[in-house]
């Protein structure tokens, strides 16, 4: 090797023959053909016509399936793939967002393998889409979940080293919680809905959630719940709730079964780690045999107490006494109570950010008598009057709502004749 003499009056190599000693270990790499890296790539990928026939799919998700190519491609449909939970939750939330939005990222889903067996995966799905903008196929890529307390454990690391970074974390927080919440809610017919969600904090996730789906035999199930802490680990139980409920209904809608099961699916999951639990309540919702009105049935798991707003101007509390917290102990017990909404009536579920907001009087919080009064002086109304006017009195405590709320209204119109 030729030596130069340096700067300095020393000796030193070629800067040419540097970089080609330099250049040497990425020269000696394969070169990689964009068949393998789709083939042989870390995650699965598949494609779907978008009526969800599988066109196309990796090698990866094979071997992780036990499947043969054959056996997919143009004969099963990507929800045949899910657990009988996952593909209801891939039905009635995530097939309809991803059509509305053209986009779902990160959501977790459960695939069933050719043994029977379960892999827990992570999804993303988009939309492609011609020139002329119509709709082609699903693109659709899965992580292996299965270690799935290290994945959660990574999030809260990452919540906290993502501190300095502001807007990254809002983000972040922003995606995950429209993921946790119903971006709307569907008719139910005879039925007057609106439901408001208000975030306390733009940088982190909380734990309110709600929705409202429908069940065998024309009836619906709704929920409001509230998950103990905030940020990943409240994301995560939130996101097993809204999905064991909806499962849980599906199976048996009683409503105290069905808080049952989520309470044996909490305990069971986060008994190893720190606890964790959520309030909630669950009611059904059957159509009354006039056609007009509704039965409802509640069952409160330690969560305020629903507010009725009659049409007679009247408005009182739908307590669920002796209803425990949801997840902290094996043989929890839930109460039921069971009322008539009528042409007229609104019923209220709430999360208590709003009743323990902080007024304007130094340590005041707003309360449940005092929300009580405020609903007899707005009775009667609909559910979206009664949603704007609580909007209304959130945005009036400004600073003192320092938690996320939630509300879900639900009114039979007035006027209605048998």
């Amino acid at each position: 090797m030729t030596v130069y003499p340096g700067g300095d009056g020393t000796s030193g190599s070629c800067p040419a023959e540097d970089r080609d000693q330099e250049q040497l270990p990425f020269s000696a790499l394969p070169e990689d053909s964009v068949e393998d890296l789709y083939e042989n790539a870390p995650c699965g990928y598949l494609s779907t016509l978008m009526d969800g026939r599988i066109a196309k799919v990796n090698g990866t998700l094979l071997k992780w399936l036990g499947y043969r190519r054959e056996e997919l491609v143009g004969h099963k449909r990507f929800s045949d793939l899910l657990t009988v939970g996952g593909r209801l939750y891939h039905e009635t939330h995530f097939s309809p967002l991803l059509r509305m939005q053209g986009e779902v990222s990160g959501i977790a889903l459960e695939l069933k393998a050719a043994d029977g067996s379960r892999l827990p995966v992570l999804v993303t799905s988009t939309v492609k889409q011609d020139p002329d903008g119509e709709p082609l196929l699903i693109r659709t890529s899965l992580l292996d979940a299965r270690d799935r307390r290290t994945y959660e454990r990574e999030l809260l690391r990452a919540r906290q080293e993502a501190e300095h970074d502001r807007e990254r974390l809002q983000r972040l927080a922003t995606t995950l919680q429209r993921t946790l919440i119903p971006p709307a809610l569907e008719p139910v017919p005879g039925l007057e809905v609106a439901a408001h969600y208000h975030f306390a904090s733009s940088d982190e996730v909380g734990g309110d959630f709600y929705d409202l789906f429908p069940l065998a035999a024309g009836r619906w199930g709704f929920f409001m719940g509230d998950v103990r802490g905030k940020g990943a680990g409240a994301a995560v139980v939130t996101s097993l709730a809204r999905y064991t409920l909806r499962a849980a209904a599906v199976s048996d809608p009683v409503p105290a079964t069905v808080l049952a099961n989520l309470n044996t699916a909490l305990t069971q999951q986060f008994q190893e780690d720190e606890p964790r639990f959520c309030t909630v309540i669950f009611g059904l919702l059957t159509p009354e045999e006039s056609h007009v009105g509704f039965r409802v049935v509640l069952a409160g798991g330690g969560h305020p107490p629903a507010v009725l707003l009659r049409a007679d101007g009247s408005a009182d509390h739908l307590p669920t006494p002796g209803g425990q917290l949801v997840g902290v102990v094996p043989d929890a017990q839930f109460t039921t109570a069971t009322l008539g909404l009528g042409p007229g009536d609104t019923l209220l579920l709430y999360t208590d950010g709003l009743t323990e907001a902080r007024t304007r009087k130094a340590g005041e919080r707003y309360g449940d008598e005092a929300l009580l009064d405020f609903a007899r002086a707005l009775a009667p109304t609909s559910a979206p009057g009664a949603v704007r006017a609580l909007t209304a009195l959130l945005d009036s405590f400004g600073e003192g709502l320092d938690d996320d709320t939630a509300l879900l209204a639900m009114s039979v119109p007035p006027g209605e004749k048998p």
